[in-house]
Formats: C-alpha cells, structure tokens, sequence
C-alpha cells in the first residue's frame, strides 16, 4: 500500500513556494517586521473575504478568542457558553478572562453546539456565547442568534475560512469573529497566527489598543488601556496574503476529495454530513466507529496516518475537570459529546492529497470491516 500521512505541509508550502518565497522576500527587504504594510493589507483582504467592516491581526486564534471577550468587557461573575467538543483553547480564553465556561452539548450530526442544549443553559449570567464551527462545518447560527439575543454571539471560525451559512461567511453573524493561521488550517500561515473580525467599529478600535499595550498610533507608549503583545508577525501577514487567492479553490478541492471518500467508505463507518443552507469546508475529515481504536492501528499499520479531534472532552481534562482550579467550568449533559469523543477519527484531508490516496484510504478501511 501507499503510505498516506494525516498531514503533508510541505507540499503545501510547495504548492504555492514561488508566491510565498516572493512575499517573504518583501517583507525582508522592506526593514519593517512588525505591524507593517503586510499586515495592514492582509487585515482589509481578509475583513473583505469574509464580509466584515474590519480585521485585527493577533498572534494566535487563542489570543483572537482572548482579546474578542476582553473588547466585550467578560471578566469574572460573567458566564460564557461553548461547547466541551473543541479544542481546548476555546475553553483556556474563557478562563483567561476570569469568567466561568458554560459547556453544553452538541448535534450528533453536525458535532456543533446544539441549540436546545444552548437555550437550556442561559442564566442572568450569562453575558457571551461561543458557537464553533468544528471541522469546517458551520454552526446552527440562525437558532444560535435568535436565543443568544442578550448576549454577545463570538464566533469560533479556527476551522472554517470560507464556510458558508445562508448563503453568508461563517463570521458575519456574531458581534465578533476569532481565526487562527495555525500552518494546518485551511487558512494557515507558516507558524503562528490568528485575527478577530467585526461590523462594529468601537469594537475594533478597542482590539487594536487591546493587542499592543493600549497604545493608539497618536500616543505609542502610552497605554491608554491595561493591553497585551498579541501582534500578528508582519512575515505570516504576507504568507497569509499570498495563500488567501487560493483559499477558495482549495477549499473546493477539499469538498472533491469529501465527495470521493463518500462515495468510497464503507457503510459501516458514520461520515460527515452537509446540512441544509450550510457550505462546508472539510478541515477535516471525521468518520464514527465504535471500533475506532482497532480501526486506527490497522490503518497505522498500513502506513495510514490519522488523528482524533479531539479524545478527551475539555470537562473530562485534569486542568478543567469539574470541581477543580479557582474557576471551574460548569458541565451541562455532555452524553453525545461523550460518545462521540470515543468513536471518532479524522482520516487524511488536505488540498495536495491525491485521488489514489484517497482510495488507499477508502480501501484500507473496507478492508478492516471485512
């Protein structure tokens, strides 16, 4: 068999080399590495990419979610509501304000934020709510807006540049909208990076202070507010500018080789879904099977790479547990997210795979279930 890893990076540094090498070079030739022309520019693409009025480059998408419940004013006695089903910086930014994370429970088919579950748990308290758009799938924005009406609605968009909802970027319908650059996104820079978007002006001019000490351009060290360094690096800025013209076909790619894996998996094992209305970008690619563990040796076995997104939900972790730390998180009836955590497995999925890779996949997996 052909061996497939989980990720291949360097092809898709290579993909793109000429562009990216070309942008590097500028940046380094221009002698201004930090909050520069890159970063300006990529701001303006990325905000009009993605339908907003603006954007605020930082230094990662945990910093995004970070500083976007910093520019609400969240803080300690607030509650935040998101789902345990995530990566775990969506549930570290809460705590990093000091407010209490409110998990909830997901859609079996989606594995995003359920809005029954999302209703059930708002209290006084709650002064936010994080809807994740995990695995390039969009959220139930529409039932998510309508409930979470009273409280400020930020977007968790690290895994979906360019997913769709009604026809609408996924980011375009809360008050902010938080990115990360990680090199594995659909989106992702050579290192880290990340962005927050917004319609609101005040809200943006109050990220700008917020990711540089709270100095204004007018008073440079001055701090008008008790800010931070979240600066995204000028160089991922012009890294991110050349990948982001070929965001859209990648993504495209994506949804082919989702098309073919559908058409080749075996009955046996769940496969993604794409609900109605909504576009999804196939970050990664995740099947269901009790047989999960056995499924993933074999196929490590067979030269095969996988992973699981993700194994322990954030309330089950020794950091989070309930009962735990100065603040801990509040768990609302987790039981799909904690039967999902135990049967999923996210199979190879980026632009440069290959057709024939996709059927040794496809074929190793048959294979298994016999």
């Amino acid at each position: 068999m052909i061996p497939v890893p989980f990720n291949e990076l360097r092809g898709q540094y290579l993909a793109h080399a000429p562009e990216i090498d070309a942008a590097i070079r500028r940046v380094l030739e221009s002698g201004w590495y930090i909050l520069g022309k890159d970063t300006e520019a990529f701001e303006a693409e990325f905000a009009a990419y993605t339908g907003a009025a603006g954007c605020v480059g930082v230094n990662s998408g945990t910093d995004a979610l970070y500083l976007a419940l910093r520019a609400c004013d969240v803080g300690p006695g607030d509650e935040v509501i998101t789902v345990a089903h995530t990566a775990v910086a969506t549930v570290a930014a809460v705590r990093m304000v000091g407010a209490t994370p409110v998990l909830v429970d997901i859609d079996p088919a989606t594995y995003t934020m359920a809005p029954a579950a999302l209703e059930a748990a708002i209290t006084p308290r709650t002064k936010a709510v994080i809807p994740v758009h995990l695995y390039g799938h969009p959220a139930d924005l529409g039932a998510i807006r309508e409930i979470a009406r009273s409280c400020w609605l930020i977007e968790d968009c690290a895994q979906a540049h360019g997913a769709t909802y009604q026809d609408r970027p996924v980011g375009s319908f809360g008050d902010l909208a938080c990115y990360s650059f990680y090199p594995t996104k659909n989106l992702g820079a050579l290192g880290d990076g990340g962005a927050v978007t917004a319609g609101n002006p005040e809200l943006l001019e109050k990220l700008r202070l917020l990711r540089q000490y709270g100095w204004t351009a007018q008073s440079r060290y001055v701090s008008q507010v008790e800010g931070v360094n979240s600066r995204l690096d000028e160089l991922q800025a012009a890294i991110l500018r050349a990948r982001l013209h070929h965001l859209d076909a990648e993504n495209a790619q994506r949804r082919r080789l989702a098309a073919r894996y559908r058409e080749l998996l075996p009955p046996a094992v769940i496969q993604p879904v794409e609900r109605a209305g909504c576009h999804h970008v196939y970050h990664l690619y995740v099947v269901r099977t009790p047989q999960r563990n056995a499924l993933r040796d074999y196929l490590a076995a067979h030269g095969i790479g996988t992973g699981i997104h993700y194994p322990v939900p954030v309330h089950l972790q020794p950091a989070y547990e309930n009962g735990t730390g100065a603040r801990p998180v509040v768990a609302h009836d987790l039981r799909v997210t904690e039967q999902v955590a135990g049967e999923i497995l996210s199979l190879p999925m980026y632009p440069t795979l290959t057709a024939e890779q996709i059927e040794t996949v496809a074929a190793a997996v048959t294979a298994f279930f016999g």
